[in-house]
């Protein structure tokens, strides 16, 4: 279902996502929580509502960033990590536009989430996505640098924090004018380095840390995780398509020491066909997403 379009295709509302669902298919997981009745939360122009996680919604701009393979691996390796052990309190460095942050809290319906995103667009977005699934009394969104170590509340306290930083250094490649994109590709305000540094600062003695990196800054990322008292204990590399080098690598970064990190096969999203993988289904069943 879409809204009306009024004069040169300028939406006079946004736009609202049919599911694409097969036949029969039911979605897992717990519902969204009835959002407050007085609030308008329906896409405004320039945005569109579309299904995340279970029947779950995510509000984005048509011409923003938007959420993507590299939150949904993120996602699926901190449920998968924490699965036997349910984390209570959740932090999201950088949440965006909130995709990591919601799937999370789909996933573990009683942990309390803190997101925490600079980008003052990203954080309305996320506000409201929080709102519209009806999670506000668990789930809140701060605005604010992550390196700013009074933005975060609860020092030391969080079981699980999660992180999808920008992969480009500024004036390697050329920014995008489009809405969020300069700030969601290019370190703005730090990149893996920063992301360890405040996980490190937030997360539990006995906390997981669970993080995204380009494939070609591994030996960043070592360094990034040494320099924070922080040991790799998990990669999980991921090829977008059979033949092809690794994109990016999800890693699982705790404060203990001494442990041999698990190596996983690398995570092919698609075959040699251009068809999804077998691990990939898989993978988005545990997220709660249609086959």
């Amino acid at each position: 279902m879409t809204a009306a379009v009024r004069g040169k295709n300028r939406p006079m509302r946004g736009i609202v996502r049919s599911a694409r669902r097969p036949p029969g298919w039911v979605a897992p997981g717990p519902p969204p929580a009835p959002p407050p009745a007085h609030l308008a939360l329906g896409p405004r122009a320039d945005e569109d509502l579309c299904y995340l996680t279970g029947d779950w919604r995510i509000l984005q701009r048509l011409d923003g960033h938007r959420w993507s393979l590299d939150d949904l691996v993120t996602a699926w390796v901190a449920a998968d990590e924490c699965a036997a052990d349910p984390p209570p309190r959740i932090a999201d460095l950088g949440c965006g536009i909130g995709a990591v942050m919601l799937m999370m809290a789909w996933r573990f319906p009683r942990a309390r989430l803190v997101g925490v995103e600079a980008q003052d667009l990203s954080v309305d977005l996320a506000r409201r996505s929080v709102l519209w699934n009806g999670i506000e009394a668990r789930c809140e969104v701060r605005c604010g640098d992550l390196r700013d170590s009074t933005i975060i509340p609860g020092a030391g306290r969080f079981d699980l924090v999660t992180g999808t930083p920008p992969y480009l250094r500024p004036g390697t490649a050329t920014e995008s004018q489009r809405p969020q994109w300069g700030p969601c590709h290019f370190e703005h305000r730090g990149g893996i380095d920063a992301y360890c540094a405040a996980a490190a600062r937030v997360m539990a003695p006995d906390g997981r840390f669970v993080v995204c990196a380009a494939a070609r800054d591994d030996a960043r990322m070592r360094a990034a995780a040494a320099a924070a008292d922080l040991t790799i204990v998990r990669r999980v590399a991921v090829v977008p398509r059979a033949g092809k080098p690794a994109l990016f690598a999800v890693y699982v970064v705790r404060r203990t020491s001494g442990t041999a990190q698990r190596s996983d096969p690398a995570l092919e999203v698609r075959d040699a066909n251009g068809h999804r993988t077998a691990a990939y289904k898989r993978l988005r069943r545990d997220m709660g997403m249609p086959p």
